[in-house]
């Protein structure tokens, strides 16, 4: 990967002091982490520095304690995991700047791993301020940045430092970074992307910018009711965004011109009530009952979707095709994803998955391992793939 610095442009990292950004937002209860994925994920890289006889200087956010300290926003109860994972000890500061950081810092040996206390804690954070940038600066010979989930804010911890200090990524970072580079910057074409999830308004930014990026685009989940209105088509009591028929015209026009095609569901799998194992039909599109609400693509849905697939060498996905919670509206999802993930793996696609959403479908599916890469941020991954530029990924350029 050219485009960025990386862990591999810093040369030696014996003796420094490394303020990596990492994020540690995991979910707790009852001052306990009840899921340590995301600890998971940058351990590589902390050992790594660490082992090279880097001071490693871990700098996180959790919560949102709104430029104040607040004790449930503390980062001390993630010391415990952190370091079981790590297998080694974790010392903990009780503040990110200042005294208690500077002490901290300075009694640090080599390949020893000291976590500061949450960024948020200060205003200056937030506000890119300059003084506080300066002030976590002071404890620093060079800044890795490992948090692609908190990239697309222009935070001191996040994009502040990288004008401060020698940058680099991480290497959690510099996966994502490759992967999103191979699934929309400098892609393997035919590209086709799959976008499903509830609603057209939010995802319009979106599907406006793969119109012009991608040679097929699949729409499914709820918004594709609003496309399939937007075209005409009763969709009963179905979730749809009627007032956006417009926008979804306007959309279908852009890919036409792009020569882009869009692909929206044949069929569906109808119901008269949102619950698991309710009574339920499979009607063609043009069929659905004054009544009914389309919870799933039908199969000659799913046969269409994967007909298409077979045709690309890229793949990006981003949301589920119908109400994957509910059995048995996870049918399409599934089929979809599990069909993507055996082309992955004979070799014949490059998939690339990222979303709230899509992250549990296709775990839910059992192929969370089987995609090329599946990015567990959120909105830096749905900003990316809108085409918006990353402050945290822009200062990490090679010059």
């Amino acid at each position: 990967m050219t485009a960025f610095r990386t862990l591999d442009d810093a040369g030696s990292l014996a003796g420094k002091r490394v303020l990596l950004r990492v994020d540690l937002n995991v979910p707790m209860e009852g001052g306990r982490v009840t899921d340590a994925t995301r600890i998971e994920r940058v351990v590589p890289t902390i050992r790594e520095i660490a082992e090279g006889g880097g001071k490693v200087v871990l700098l996180a956010h959790f919560g949102r304690p709104k430029g104040k300290p607040d004790p449930k926003d503390s980062l001390k109860p993630v010391v415990e995991t952190l370091s079981r994972h790590l297998g080694r000890p974790v010392a903990f500061a009780e503040d990110c700047i200042g005294g208690a950081a500077e002490t901290a810092v300075a009694g640090l040996k080599d390949g020893d791993v000291l976590l500061l206390e949450n960024t948020r804690y200060h205003a200056g954070e937030e506000k890119n301020d300059r003084a506080f940038t300066d002030a976590l600066a002071r404890n620093g010979d060079i800044y890795v940045n490992e948090a692609f989930s908190a990239a697309h804010r222009a935070h001191a911890s996040t994009e502040g430092l990288a004008h401060r200090l020698p940058a680099y990524a991480g290497r959690l970072m510099q996966a994502e970074l490759d992967a999103l580079t191979k699934g929309l910057e400098a892609p393997q074409r035919p590209v086709i992307a799959l976008v499903g999830g509830a609603k057209v308004s939010s995802k319009i930014d979106l599907l406006q910018n793969l119109v012009s990026k991608v040679d097929m685009l699949v729409i499914g989940g709820g918004m594709a009711n609003t496309f399939l209105h937007a075209q005409g088509k009763a969709v009963g009591k179905s979730l749809c965004e009627r007032d956006l028929a417009e926008t979804a015209t306007r959309i279908l026009a852009a890919a036409k011109a792009a020569q882009c095609r869009i692909i929206l569901p044949v069929d569906a799998v109808v119901a008269s009530e949102f619950k698991a194992n309710a009574p339920h039909e499979t009607v063609g599109v043009e069929e659905v009952p004054e009544g009914g609400m389309i919870l799933d693509a039908g199969p000659s849905s799913v046969a269409e979707i994967e007909a298409a697939i077979d045709t690309a060498a890229t793949l990006v996905w981003n949301g589920p095709l119908g109400a994957f919670e509910l059995t048995p509206f996870d049918a399409a999802t599934v089929a979809a994803a599990r069909y993507a993930a055996g082309r992955t793996k004979s070799g014949k696609l490059v998939s690339v998955a990222g979303g709230g959403d899509t992250v549990a479908a296709l775990n839910h599916a059992g192929v969370g391992e089987d995609f090329s890469y599946i990015s567990t941020a959120g909105g830096a991954f749905l900003e990316w793939l809108e085409g918006k530029a990353l402050p945290g990924v822009e200062a990490l350029r090679a010059k």
